[in-house]
């Protein structure tokens, strides 16, 4: 009776699913909402995708060139959301405060065009070269005035200005390091590639697609994933001559490296003119001696990448590895440039401003002497001491002023950017473009095939563009100190060179023979991005630590360290005892044990996490053999 009973129930609840009894509709009620749940799930994922800037672009080159071309374009996707952040908290927090509550311009000399610029201060030239009025605007560091409030909001700006800075490069390493860590979890103990064509063959296809255009998207995908299969099969197959393979590679390595000392004594002779330049006055020079070093840095640029490739064509690895082999050359090269650059940089600035500290506070006092002689000429020749009568009103356009060395770091590295920019555009457009329309319409009337000879149609340069990026994100995080307006006009160029290499790629190139995954290649992006964001803050923290700012210039004038702003604020804005604490938490004897102690654990999570990586791989063998007993029995 207990049995028939429980058979009863059973069947009162489910015979409603053969269309019959009392529960017949509450389920179908119940169906319908289920149906219509799925697929609203269906539609919120899709729109959710949707959301996501570019995601269809990049899945379209993906499924026609392969994870590795569009590692790069996720890449560059990530550097514009991060540069997006950096681009609010200068805008937000430095460029916005001045312009709405600080003084306006024309009010102080260091807001004001001097009067023998004047004449020039709007022409084209003078713009494009961000001097003139864009030199004495919120774009650069001389600008920005050192009162320690602003406005009516009491808007503390020396020290915004301070902080933004150091929180920008704060923000970027851990944004970074938490990337790496994502993608090291993600990446996990290794890939399962047992039966890896069966899974491909029989489980790749996604019948929920009902679009034409998404389906041939998805059988473009599904071939290149079988051509990607295959060359890691053939890879780890591949059987080849141990000596010639040395010997190649030996002679490849030796003609990549005779090609980086050719490009560093090439910058080291055009550094050396530029030099002679400056000393002559470049007003007597035209415009390729005033802009050479950039456009040679840039044309380097262009140009060595190209050479390493055909260099990397003797080593015969597996693509990856060349990839990898690549970078590494093409990121000593930009490396070197990028060095080159700020040693140029700094002589220039010794030249221009007698930068380094044993000469700076001379030609500070030869500067003060000559304003106190001015002023006294104001006063017909006498200085009154104790003087009641009113000031004389001069235009601030009048007054002599110093050297501004903060602004004119700022203004070379606007200069690179932008000359950088348009390089790349140019070899988009000349190099991509203009190659495949010669190929395209003048293949039916040559002498021999254009499109499988000479030129042919370009692959996509994964290595180059990269260390572009890479590098120009170096010389941002470098620069915004010197010049806020940095990261906007990255964010303007990241924004830009989505689209044009987006459509450049799909118009232009053609994808690569051997295609390869790109799982692993993400970390090896991010940690040469962490490497170069870490050399590009060794200037900027040297500069606020160990050099004096200009004295009439900039939010931090006045002071003989930049860092000074802080115990500044301590001490007019905190009560005694927090600056007390706060000296005590700064001692080096407290700040080296922590140090200390950070990296003893740093260590010792490495070798735990490494354990037990090595654990989970034991433990996926011993999964496989036991798989492989029972299909035995």
């Amino acid at each position: 009776l207990s049995f028939s009973r429980e058979a009863q129930l059973f069947v009162e609840k489910f015979e409603g699913a053969l269309g019959k009894g009392k529960g017949k509709k509450f389920y179908a009620y119940k169906v319908m909402m289920t149906k219509k749940w799925m697929k609203f799930q269906r539609d919120f994922e899709n729109f959710k995708t949707a959301c996501i800037p570019w995601e269809m672009k990049i899945k379209e080159i993906e499924s026609h060139f392969g994870s590795s071309v569009a590692s790069y374009f996720i890449f560059l996707r990530w550097m514009y959301g991060i540069n997006m952040i950096l681009f609010g908290l200068t805008f937000g927090l430095v460029m916005v405060p001045e312009a709405l509550m600080g003084k306006p311009y024309g009010s102080l000399p260091r807001k004001t065009v001097p009067r023998a610029e004047e004449a020039t201060a709007m022409n084209f030239a003078t713009l494009w070269d961000f001097s003139g009025f864009a030199q004495y605007s919120v774009l650069f560091y001389g600008y920005y005035n050192n009162q320690r409030t602003i406005g009516w909001l009491k808007f503390r700006m020396p020290l915004s200005y301070f902080l933004v800075g150091v929180g920008t490069i704060g923000y970027s390493f851990m944004i970074v390091i938490r990337t790496m860590a994502r993608n090291a979890n993600e990446d996990g103990g290794g890939d399962d590639t047992s039966f890896n064509f069966s899974w491909k063959m029989f489980t790749s296809w996604d019948y929920l697609i009902g679009n034409p255009e998404t389906a041939d998207n998805k059988f473009a995908s599904i071939t290149t994933s079988f051509k990607e299969a295959i060359v890691e099969e053939q890879e780890s197959r591949k059987e080849e001559n141990i000596h010639l393979t040395r010997f190649l590679r030996v002679l490849a390595n030796f003609l990549a490296l005779c090609t980086l000392a050719g490009s560093g004594y090439l910058i080291f002779f055009v550094v050396r003119r530029s030099q002679k330049f400056a000393l002559e006055g470049l007003e007597n020079y035209g415009w390729w001696e005033r802009n050479e070093v950039n456009m040679v840095m840039s044309l380097l640029g262009m140009f060595c990448p190209t050479l390493f490739d055909v260099i990397s064509s003797l080593e015969n690895y597996h693509p990856r590895i060349a990839l990898r082999w690549q970078l590494g050359r093409i990121f000593a090269l930009f490396l070197g440039n990028l060095y080159t650059f700020i040693i140029a940089l700094m002589d220039e600035i010794n030249l221009k401003v007698s930068y380094f500290f044993p000469f700076i506070l001379e030609e500070e006092k030869i500067v003060k002497y000559n304003m106190t002689i001015w002023e006294a000429s104001l006063y017909n020749g006498t200085i009154p001491e104790n003087s009641t009568a009113p000031p004389i009103q001069v235009d601030p356009a009048d007054v002599p002023r110093g050297p501004c060395w903060e602004t004119m770091v700022g203004q070379e590295f606007v200069r690179l950017t932008v000359s950088d920019t348009m390089t790349t555009y140019i070899t988009i457009l000349i190099g991509d473009f203009l190659r495949a329309v010669f190929v395209r319409f003048f293949n039916y009337c040559w002498c021999w095939d254009l499109e499988y000879g000479f030129p042919s149609y370009s692959e996509f340069d994964i290595s180059g563009n990269v260390l572009g990026l890479i590098f120009n994100q170096g010389m941002i995080w470098m620069g915004s100190f010197y010049a806020p307006c940095l990261p906007a006009i990255n964010v303007f160029r990241l924004h830009t060179s989505m689209y044009l290499q987006c459509w450049a790629v799909m118009c232009c190139n053609v994808p690569q023979e051997r295609v390869f995954k790109a799982s692993r290649s993400n970390n090896f992006y991010m940690a040469m991005l962490l490497f170069i964001l870490f050399l590009s803050t060794l200037p900027a923290v040297y500069t606020i630590v160990s050099i004096p700012p200009s004295f009439d210039c900039g939010p931090f004038s006045g002071k003989t360290r930049m860092f000074e702003v802080i115990s500044e604020t301590l001490e007019h804005d905190f009560p005694s005892w927090f600056g007390k604490v706060f000296g005590y938490a700064s001692n080096p004897g407290l700040i080296l044990p922590f140090i200390l102690l950070m990296v003893l654990s740093i260590y010792y999570l490495n070798a735990t996490s490494k354990s037990y990586k090595e654990a989970n791989l034991e433990l996926k063998k011993k999964l496989q053999s036991v798989r492989c007993r029972k299909l035995l029995i």
